[in-house]
């Protein structure tokens, strides 16, 4: 079947030299490299990690004004430095 496609008429637009007769053949000229599991990024680990500040918080019972790092952290300061845990707004 692919030998009687045309060349390049399969080809992605971004292709430069458009003389694939399919479009896998054509996606795999590129060498892409994909990254299939995405849990392992930073932007997830950082995600938690806030998660868990915040949870930890609330744990002991404060309760910051947001669930961002720093909104946490200053929840937990103004807890510590007043001996009474923190209400937020």
């Amino acid at each position: 079947m692919a030998g009687k496609l045309k060349k390049g008429k399969r080809c992605s637009s971004a292709c430069p030299t458009q003389d694939h007769r399919t479009f896998g053949e054509c996606m795999r000229s590129k060498n892409l490299q994909l990254t299939p599991n995405l849990s392992d990024t930073g932007a997830s680990k950082a995600w938690d990690a806030e998660l868990s500040a915040y949870r930890d918080a609330r744990a002991q019972g404060i309760q910051p004004a947001g669930t961002t790092m720093a909104k946490v952290q200053e929840a937990v300061e103004i807890s510590n430095a007043t001996g009474v845990a923190y209400k937020g707004a």
